[in-house]
């Protein structure tokens, strides 16, 4: 089976060795590995991107379980229907309302400020179809909390999810958001043409 980044201590952990035996033999059977790792730190914004597949979902569901990360992740609220919800739930989903975007956003910065240990997963692109521009949610969310925004890039040609780098939100949005862009292309994605910067 693939061998998976030691986390650091820091970072919220969870699942036991079973879950993240199963992570790790789906991944391997799937042709995947990890590289990379999360900063020493126990609170961030974790990026997921490209995000053009709902492939996209099992493929980081089983590193989750591999990396025993504890993480929560938002979602739009029609996804949770029974019995899918009590699953998305129990695997750290947390439904939203897009249409109020900013309650999300102080909803987040909130919870991340009033816990000492959190990963908050989320989609810049916001959708699996092309958008002409990532949601700054995301950066709003860190800056505000203070913490840093950690990318983890889902590359299908290679087969690999690359876990950082992280960065610092800054009060420019323009120039930190071209730093995280460079990182990602079109050609990572399982569906190029539904990629969106």
């Amino acid at each position: 089976m693939i061998d998976v980044p030691k986390v650091p201590a820091s970072v919220p952990r969870t699942h036991g060795p079973l879950v993240a035996g199963f992570g790790r033999l789906m991944l391997t059977l799937a042709g995947w590995r990890i590289e990379g790792n999360f900063p020493d730190a126990p609170r961030f914004v974790l990026i997921v991107a490209p995000h053009t597949s709902n492939w996209d979902f099992p493929v980081g569901l089983m590193a989750k379980f591999a990396l025993h990360l504890e993480a929560r992740y938002i979602a739009k609220d029609s996804l949770f229907w029974w019995p899918l919800g009590v699953f998305l739930r129990a695997v750290g989903g947390v439904a939203i309302d897009r249409s109020a975007a900013a309650d999300v956003v102080m909803g987040a910065v909130r919870a991340m400020r009033d816990r000492p240990a959190m990963v908050l997963v989320i989609t810049p692109e916001g959708t699996r179809s092309r958008v002409p521009k990532w949601k700054s949610g995301f950066h709003r969310i860190a800056l505000a909390a203070r913490v840093p925004i950690v990318l983890v890039v889902f590359d299908y040609v290679r087969k690999v999810i690359r876990l950082g780098p992280a960065f610092d939100a800054t009060d420019d949005y323009d120039r930190d958001l071209a730093a995280i862009q460079v990182h990602v292309s079109a050609s990572m994605a399982r569906h190029p043409g539904n990629y969106g910067q």
